[in-house]
């Protein structure tokens, strides 16, 4: 394990795609398809630890992700997870991700999902990689509300819908000040 002084430059970033209504997920799945949200998503996130909740890993439709240290978050001390570093608490979690990039040279952790690892990270989240979906549509998981005014908010990509769209989206990235 590193030295905290050695992961202390390493960001925790959170990475989600939410519609105008906030939701980012319904019954386990995306409410949504958005093949380049999906392609930015993989290409922000290779070769990164990813920080996940249960619900999140067991959604995913290939597990673990490959190319990342898959760790996953669980209050069930039985839960084994092939491939992945099954963890129950959240600072040695975002520690032993931040370690792992450090050993690989990485300068940034993701917390990929769900609702109640994105509310409980919200508050000392480095960057939030944000994907607004222009769509109303709601769900049974929802990304938390944040202070925007404590973040510097840039739009890397405008997405149109389409064939591999559902929705036009914006892909957005607020960096805390």
């Amino acid at each position: 394990m590193q030295e905290p002084s050695l992961t202390s430059d390493i960001k925790l970033s959170l990475i989600a795609a939410r519609a105008k209504t906030g939701a980012i997920g319904q019954n386990g799945d995306l409410p949504w398809r958005l093949a380049d949200d999906l392609s930015f998503f993989k290409t922000t996130t290779l070769g990164c630890p990813i920080v996940m909740g249960r619900k999140t890993w067991d959604s995913l439709p290939k597990r673990p992700l490959p190319k990342r240290d898959n760790i996953v978050l669980t209050r069930d001390w039985t839960f084994e997870a092939a491939g992945a570093l099954v963890l129950s608490d959240l600072p040695v979690a975002i520690a032993t991700a931040k370690a792992l990039a450090a050993n690989k040279g990485k300068s940034e952790v993701f917390v990929i999902g769900g609702e109640a690892l994105y509310a409980a990270t919200i508050d000392i989240a480095d960057r939030i990689y944000l994907t607004e979906v222009a769509s109303d549509i709601s769900g049974d998981a929802y990304f938390p509300a944040f202070d925007t005014g404590r973040f510097a908010q840039r739009t890397l990509q405008t997405f149109q819908a389409g064939q591999s769209n559902d929705f036009a989206f914006d892909i957005k990235v607020y960096d805390r000040l």
